[in-house]
């Protein structure tokens, strides 16, 4: 049922992801039709070919490299280079004129837009999942000794704005701007000034951001300051006989203190039970809320059977935050403003003299694929946030392709304008060699940022497959909501 669970998954992400480059490709398709050019091939990807038909004198092909697809016009600029050589070569056929030119390279982008719209106006009936960290600036845990808490932020402070800048949520979700995450990674100063509020306090402190260190194989760090946003702290999975199930805990509880001190995040339990690795391992008291109905229980961590060099343990195998996802209803058009925006102000942060963002922190096919992925795993709400991610990802399709360098759409439009100044067009060896060349290079940085991305993959998937914990049985005083677990001392 497993594999056929991710064969299902697979199955919908290469649909879907075909759909968007085939929709793209239809709009230079009709376009072409429209303005009468000779169509030799529409291809889905690129490199060797995998299927192909001819249907009307078209030859429809599906290639082997994912990045992206192209129709073969050869009125066009020439690309044999890349997509091949052409029955018909463009001096036996009739000249085309760089305003069809220019109109045919736009209606692959704006076919992508429109399919954004139409992912949008989805959206818009039957809602955008939306979480806690959509909807919150408050902090939720500060990492001791990093930046945040030597400046002397809090877990339950909450923050206003981030280098003079108001933010509105925790990250970048819709809007960069607004987010905490994207202010900090994009920050450029020695210190990044915080406003924040405590106990309805307003204040202003000053943290000096870090780059945590990576290996070469690995995407550079962003700056950060070592907090996360507050969310509940339920109770997943429970190991069986592990301190936390003897007592009598459950799955969906909320774990609201530790030791009388509020928490507002999942990771205080966490780090309460890795302190005890170099501390000596003390009973803990958690105050957990259960059907509206608050009570104590004390837990003393145990080492477990396996694997043997587990630190001692509570036996939370998972906590969850929040999980009462809201739904939203943005209107189509502010969906595609935000998706804009979202491409701007990352292309805008490329190009910052002191900035830190570079091309390493792209996303390629892979990042694409592994993203609709996960969202397709999510059995409640992820095809609602397929439906919102494949907004951002056409409008993104659009702009890039906009961007004037030859084998882009841009690039075609920026050479039928050359054209069209010098009324006559560029030499055909000369642009075939250009288009090559930008070919060769934009293959080289997709397989660059593909490396990257299958690095983050893998990385994710072997920390997924972390080795289940035993605890060998235990006995416990069957008392009221405070009773204390009687276990193996832990050693």
């Amino acid at each position: 049922m497993t594999i056929l669970h991710y064969i299902f998954i697979a199955l919908e992400v290469i649909v879907l992801f075909n759909l968007i480059i085939g929709v793209h490709e239809l709009g230079h398709f009709l376009a072409a039709k429209w303005r009468g050019l000779k169509i030799e091939r529409f291809a889905i990807w690129f490199g060797p070919t995998l299927w192909k038909t001819k249907i009307g004198g078209v030859e429809y092909c599906l290639n082997s490299i994912p990045f992206g697809g192209y129709v073969a016009l050869p009125q066009m600029a020439s690309m044999e280079g890349i997509e091949g050589k052409t029955e018909n070569s463009a001096a036996t056929l009739p000249p085309v004129s760089p305003l069809d030119k220019i109109i045919v390279a736009f209606a692959g982008p704006l076919f992508s837009v429109l399919l954004a719209f139409v992912f949008a106006f989805i959206v818009w009936n039957v809602g955008k999942p939306s979480d806690q960290a959509d909807n919150t600036t408050q902090i939720g845990w500060v990492v001791a000794g990093g930046p945040a808490a030597l400046a002397g932020l809090q877990a339950g402070d909450t923050i206003l704005e981030v280098d003079g800048h108001p933010v509105k949520n925790f990250l970048p979700s819709g809007n960069l701007d607004d987010s905490i995450k994207w202010r900090i990674i994009t920050s450029t100063g020695t210190n990044v000034a915080i406003k924040y509020e405590r106990d309805g306090v307003t204040a202003m402190v000053y943290a000096i951001p870090t780059n945590p260190p990576t290996k070469w194989y690995e995407r550079r760090a962003l700056r950060q300051i070592a907090v996360d946003f507050a969310q509940k702290t339920l109770i997943g999975d429970l190991a069986s006989n592990s301190p936390a199930a003897v007592a009598g805990l459950l799955t969906g509880d909320e774990v609201v203190a530790i030791n009388g001190q509020k928490i507002f995040s999942p990771d205080a339990v966490m780090a309460a039970q890795e302190n005890l690795t170099n501390n000596p391992n003390t009973p803990m008291t958690f105050t957990v809320v259960r059907d509206g109905k608050e009570f104590d229980k004390t837990l003393l961590a145990v080492k477990p059977l396996s694997p043997t060099n587990s630190p001692p343990s509570f036996g939370f195998m998972t906590l969850l935050g929040n999980t009462n996802v809201s739904l939203v209803y943005p209107d189509p058009w502010s969906q595609v403003q935000a998706s804009a925006t979202q491409i701007f102000s990352t292309i805008g942060a490329l190009f910052e003299p002191k900035g830190q963002i570079g091309v390493q922190q792209l996303g390629g096919a892979v990042m694409i694929i592994r993203v609709y992925s996960n969202l397709f795993a999510d059995m409640d709400n992820g095809w609602r946030r397929v439906l919102w991610f494949s907004v951002v990802l056409n409008v993104n399709l659009a702009l890039i392709n906009m961007l004037p360098l030859p084998v882009l759409d841009g690039g075609h439009i920026l050479l039928s304008l050359i054209e069209f100044i010098r009324r006559r067009p560029i030499g055909p060896r000369l642009l075939n060699t250009v288009q090559s060349g930008f070919m060769v290079l934009l293959i080289s940085f997709m397989l660059y940022i593909a490396f990257f991305d299958a690095g983050d993959w893998f990385r994710s998937s072997h920390v997924d497959r972390e080795e289940p914990i035993v605890f060998a049985p235990a006995h416990v005083d069957n008392g009221d909501h405070g009773a204390q677990v009687t276990v193996p001392s832990a050693k």
